[in-house]
């Protein structure tokens, strides 16, 4: 039971992730609301995501992973229930947070059990399934979300997700227990990573209507910078460092991280905010969007194994993950061509190469860059790369939302205004504010793409830089004759 129960709760919660766009206009109407309390439907649930992998994780190897892999999936279920249920957008963003800290454990202690129950060869296929359930949820999420809501509405989608979640409860009771013999941890590290990038994300998000300069955003900056200076401080003196300097110090490693984190930032923005503009301005059903956003993520679901499989061939890992990069800067550029008009057409090709890039990017990075670590450091690389890709993903939600919102107040002259039309709450078509509302949105997602594209581009040449370095020593295994 070990593999089909934790196979199924990895799509859940990568379904769980990609799908949850598709629902928020119709939130936003039913509880009448947008701006920041809105995106935090999505952001809360990635924030959590993102924090508490290593926390939970950790957890597991202490606590026991079946018993924690069962909690955390009680936990996901109940946060997709108080959802369906919440009757203010207050209640439902503090269940999507619950939902998030759920599905952090479904995948961290879903990793742990797969880890101990199978050895050698069968360990191997057992994450290649992994991997492969994670690319079928995050491929087919928002088709199946949109399928759900509409016929049953957005409440009735959530409570599908929160019955899967138990029903993966339920199974995950027959299965065997493990626990690590040996399990240290980085507490103080881990608390100061989720103060520091949830003060962060708070600013991100609230500053397009509180103000940059307003005491509650300066704050929360404040405290997420001096717990992010804090947090590396510690990470120098700390037996077990989230943060290994022997890490950051290779740069062949720190290439093929950046390579992740980029890759998920040229795809998060479209993934996340794509189909509100579909709905909103497009026109488009909730079903209609989902099916338009397979163009984004069907090729995440094929391209790791051509990748991996080019690879192995031997096509440079190298050079492959530079052409993802490639694509994923083009295709963020190409969105550029987004507007009210043949709207799937213009962006289909961009959308299918910014999913290529990020596929090829889940086939060959984790496998590369732990290739220059030593086993004993395994652990914390894997820690490393995990956190740093969900955090990148926190961010990219926040700073998109951030950027949207304030070229949209710009055009519209009123923060509130631009945060109902960010939500696809538009006027009629026959208003004729319908019009500047639309040209407002779509100059608007232009002028972010242009944002978005030039990041991914200047990240693509440092990485560059990095991985085409002349080849260093592995990481030195020098942790105990440092402390000596």
């Amino acid at each position: 039971m070990t593999l089909p129960v934790v196979l199924t709760g990895v799509a859940l919660v990568a379904m769980s992730i990609s799908g949850t766009a598709i629902a928020l206009p119709n939130i936003g109407r039913d509880l009448d609301t947008s701006g920041s309390a809105l995106n935090w439907v999505v952001a809360g649930y990635n924030l959590a995501f993102a924090a508490m992998t290593l926390v939970v994780g950790a957890a597991a190897d202490r606590a026991g992973r079946r018993r924690v892999f069962i909690f955390s999936a009680v936990v996901f279920a109940a946060g997709f229930a108080g959802t369906a249920a919440a009757s203010s957008i207050v209640l439902v963003d503090i269940a999507r947070i619950v939902s998030g800290i759920g599905g952090a454990g479904v995948m961290a202690a879903g990793g742990a059990l797969l880890a101990s129950s199978y050895d050698g060869a069968a360990r191997n296929r057992a994450f290649a399934f992994m991997g492969t359930m994670a690319g079928v949820g995050i491929a087919v999420g928002p088709t199946l979300v949109g399928g759900l809501i509409a016929g049953t509405g957005w409440r009735g989608s959530f409570v599908v997700f929160a019955v899967l979640g138990a029903l993966i409860a339920l199974g995950a009771g027959r299965l065997a227990e493990s626990r690590a013999d040996e399990s240290r941890t980085d507490w103080l590290g881990s608390t100061l990573f989720v103060l520091a990038l949830s003060a962060v994300m708070f600013a991100l998000l609230e500053a397009p209507e509180l103000g940059w300069g307003h005491p509650v955003t300066v704050a929360a900056l404040a405290v997420g910078g001096i717990g992010f200076l804090t947090f590396a401080l510690a990470q120098r003196r700390s037996a077990n460092p989230i943060l290994a300097p022997e890490l950051i110090s290779e740069r062949r490693f720190m290439g093929w991280c950046l390579a992740t984190l980029t890759t998920s930032i040229g795809f998060l923005g479209a993934l996340v905010f794509l189909p509100t503009y579909l709905q909103a301005v497009a026109g488009h059903s909730p079903a209609t969007a989902g099916l338009v956003m397979l163009l984004l993520t069907a090729p995440v679901l094929v391209t790791p194994v051509v990748a991996v499989t080019l690879v192995n061939r031997g096509l440079s890992a190298r050079l492959l993950i530079l052409a993802a990069l490639a694509f994923v800067v083009v295709g963020n550029f190409g969105l550029l061509l987004l507007g009210p008009t043949n709207t799937t057409s213009a962006i289909a090709v961009p959308l299918l190469l910014i999913g290529t890039g990020m596929g090829t990017s889940f086939g060959i990075t984790d496998g590369q860059a732990m290739a220059l670590v030593p086993a004993s450091l395994v652990g914390t690389a894997a820690g490393f790369i995990n956190t740093l890709r969900g955090a990148a993903e926190a961010l990219v939600i926040a700073v998109f939302s951030a950027a949207l919102l304030g070229f949209l107040s710009g055009r519209l002259g009123d923060s509130h205004y631009a945060s109902e039309v960010a939500a696809g709450r538009l006027s009629a078509p026959t208003q004729p504010s319908y019009s500047g509302e639309v040209a407002a949105f779509t100059s608007s997602w232009h002028y972010t793409q242009v944002g978005v594209g030039g990041l991914c581009l200047l990240l693509s040449a440092l990485i560059a830089l990095l991985l085409l370095a002349p080849q260093r020593k592995k990481v030195a295994h020098e942790r105990s004759s440092r402390a000596q």
